[in-house]
């Protein structure tokens, strides 16, 4: 009886211990998987911080698709020696005429280097030496640094003498041209070259009034700023404007917003994060339009009433700010692509090995074929999306699906994050083939707010919300611009020198004169 107690004790205890280790391998492997996680971020982290900002997948450690990595080549003892007839095909050829063709676009000016007057005589029999001819010696680029000019505008007047004599004198002053902001002396040019140099060239003010002053002028920046903001709100608003109702004609549109810090908004502090909202019209559209809108936040309020009356395919990432609005969404392959990057581990020696490179691979896969068919008609390239894509896609889903019901994927690492990200809105990511205008991502839209982002690293930070919003539309007009081929500092000066004075308040249908697409505009300011 004794023995059979102390058994039971025995079992006891060691189905206690069992219980036990077990409970400890549970909760190590928990440990462990949370180590991977927190290690997983820390090298994304870094990666981000000190890495190649670049997602070509080229820049990958995939055997020797980095071919030209000096300091990869140095790591690796293996790496087979550079091919010097490989490298040549690389090399950038140059061609006869590449130069006249750089330079074809820029006045041209002949300088002759000849022989003064006293210095023409033969030195062998003292008579004079005349030309025979021309030698071409080399072409050269010359640089003529910025002046400023003080233009003092005066009127004439007339007088008609023979109503003079008759006792009804009789006086007619020259017209005007319109100045670009009222009782300033500023110009069109000085205007447009302040809003080309910040928002185009990314200089902030302060360091523009360095430069006015080294050209003898005293310009301070908050009159800079001032001239930016009336000026956009006197003739940037109404093109703005109306630009916004062409591109919700269209059927196709991408979006995208980033942060922007604005001081003195009514009721927040200027630690605040706001943000600045861009839309553009598809790749494939008539007219390319690209409209920036500053607002206080990220709310959906904000693009489903900047997209009011649109109801075609919207591009964008998987953000639900934009479920409120009435369109059909597509998201951006792109951004999956950078989630499976992102899954990489930091230090793979092979990058083929992981498990997220499949996943860049198909990515990859579709936009190969895109590029192909980008010079299709919409409907070919939706039955040949079908046709090529199809199959890739179909292979995706199985592989992401499968993949993530089996145990090979960390919990809530970047791998399982980038899997649930394409697997919940997989309905988003297949809409792109129902329409062949539709896009593969939302790069165009990335492509234009990135200069907005640039700019943002030198003037961190908008000074009024008026400022904010006079930002937007000079954003507006440039990336425009540059989207339709134009020049912008040409664009801007178009419009400063020629919109005044024009009555488009009464006759808002000469503002289509102005539009970027216009003919004349674009004999003008290319």
């Amino acid at each position: 009886m004794e023995l059979n107690e102390q058994l039971k004790k025995l079992i006891e205890m060691v189905q206690s211990l069992e219980s036990r280790i077990t409970e400890f391998e549970t909760e190590n492997k928990q440990l462990r998987d949370e180590n991977k996680r927190l290690q997983e971020k820390v090298d994304y982290l870094t990666e981000k911080l000190y890495g190649k900002s670049s997602e070509k997948t080229s820049s990958l450690t995939i055997g020797q698709m980095s071919f030209f990595d000096e300091v990869e080549m140095e790591m690796n003892p293996n790496t087979p020696e550079l091919d010097l007839k490989e490298i040549e095909k690389h090399r950038k050829k140059k061609f006869k005429g590449q130069r006249a063709k750089l330079l074809k676009d820029l006045p041209h000016e002949k300088r002759l280097c000849t022989l003064v007057d006293e210095d023409r005589f033969c030195e062998k029999c003292g008579h004079d030496l005349v030309s025979v001819g021309e030698e071409f010696i080399r072409t050269e680029i010359e640089l003529i640094p910025a002046k400023v000019r003080v233009i003092d505008v005066y009127r004439e007047t007339f007088e008609c003498r023979a109503c003079r004599k008759k006792g009804k004198p009789h006086f007619e002053k020259s017209p005007m041209p319109y100045p670009v902001i009222q009782h300033s002396m500023a110009s069109a040019s000085t205007v447009a070259w302040v809003m080309y140099q910040k928002f185009v060239n990314a200089m902030p003010l302060y360091r523009q009034e360095k430069e006015w002053q080294r050209l003898g002028v005293q310009l301070s920046r908050s009159t800079m700023a001032n001239w930016m903001i009336v000026a956009a709100r006197e003739w940037l608003y109404p093109l703005v404007g109306l630009m916004h109702k062409k591109m919700l004609n269209s059927s196709h549109l991408h979006a995208d917003e980033t942060t922007v810090q604005v001081m003195k908004e009514p009721g927040r502090k200027n630690t605040s994060k706001s943000y600045m909202w861009v839309y553009g019209t598809a790749k494939y559209s008539e007219h390319p339009i690209r409209i920036f809108e500053y607002q206080p936040g990220r709310g959906g309020e904000y693009p489903k009433a900047f997209l009011k009356g649109f109801k075609g395919y919207l591009h964008t990432d998987a953000y639900a700010g934009y479920n409120q609005t009435e369109v059909t969404r597509c998201y951006c392959w792109a951004h999956a692509r950078r989630k499976f990057i992102d899954a990489l581990p930091k230090n793979t020696k092979n990058a083929k090995e992981e498990l997220a490179f499949a996943g860049i691979e198909f990515c990859n896969e579709l936009f190969r074929i895109e590029k192909q068919l980008e010079n299709v008609d919409n409907e070919n390239r939706r039955n040949e999306r079908l046709k090529q894509e199809g199959p890739v896609l179909k292979a995706f889903w199985l592989w992401a699906e499968s993949l993530k019901a089996s145990n090979h994927v960390l919990p809530k690492g970047k791998l399982a994050t980038a899997l649930n990200y394409v697997i919940n809105h997989k309905e988003g990511f297949m809409n792109y083939l129902l329409d062949g205008a539709c896009s593969l991502s939302n790069n165009l839209a990335e492509n234009s707010i990135r200069p907005f982002t640039i700019g943002r690293k030198n003037w961190m930070f908008s000074g009024s919300p008026r400022g904010a919003k006079a930002s937007a539309a000079i954003y507006s007009i440039i990336e425009t611009a540059k989207a339709n081929g134009l020049e912008p500092y040409k664009y801007l000066l178009y419009i400063f020198k020629e919109l005044p004075g024009v009555q488009f308040g009464r006759h808002p249908e000469f503002l289509e004169e102005y539009l970027p697409w216009d003919e004349e505009i674009q004999r003008i300011c290319k």
